[in-house]
């Protein structure tokens, strides 16, 4: 049956599509980091300014959850849509922080891809979320761009391992460490990128 939304309850598809914009400003803004690191400084503080914002949207998010009897999808999925969200936020301000940081200097040509990556897998996640207004109509649409998404954290994946496996080679301990670090977070953002759209697939499943 298709359910019918209340219209106070239209303001968390909002505060989810304002996340994901947030989300793709952020990658937007790492993508360009790592493709010149003397703008670490500048472009860590742009990142930090929007993961500030992230933060109030998903405060706004989990206050109106809590005073919310019926929410458009499962409390427990809106909750968890909503930590994942923030968790990409999170890992892309310490994978900034950290090249800024370490003074990391020039990205491996594996970082810039999982860079590019990232920001694929964000501009995937503002269309799926974007659709789940109407997730019978959408239903298609949300599940090709989480196809999408699960694509590019593979692809991520299998650039971190082929970065860590060259940078244990070399004979710099500290280096290798600082970079490590980096990696990590890049492909936790990503990796929580795919669990934003296992989340999606569920409430496609769930509602349609």
């Amino acid at each position: 049956m298709k359910l019918k939304f209340m219209p106070t309850e239209e303001r968390f598809f909002e505060l989810f599509n304002a996340q994901t914009k947030h989300i793709l400003r952020a990658a937007a803004l790492l993508r360009q980091l790592v493709g010149d690191h003397l703008q670490a400084e500048d472009l860590r503080k742009q990142i930090e300014a929007v993961e500030h914002e992230g933060d109030m949207t998903t405060h706004e998010i989990a206050d109106r959850l809590n005073r919310t009897f019926n929410a458009p999808f499962d409390h427990e999925d809106i909750h968890d849509l909503a930590a994942r969200l923030d968790d990409i936020l999170d890992n892309i301000e310490a994978t900034a922080d950290r090249m800024f940081l370490y003074e990391a200097g020039q990205a491996s040509p594996e970082m810039v891809t999982m860079a590019d990556a990232l920001l694929d897998a964000a501009k995937a996640l503002e269309g799926a979320v974007e659709g789940i207004h109407d997730v019978n109509k959408n239903a298609r649409r949300i599940m090709d761009y989480c196809i999408e998404i699960h694509r590019l954290e593979n692809l991520a994946d299998e650039q971190s391992r082929l970065a860590l496996a060259k940078l244990f080679k070399g004979t710099d301990a500290l280096y290798a460490l600082k970079w490590k670090e980096i990696y990590d977070h890049a492909e936790n953002a990503i990796d929580k990128c795919e669990d934003v759209a296992t989340i999606l697939e569920g409430i496609v499943v769930k509602h349609t």
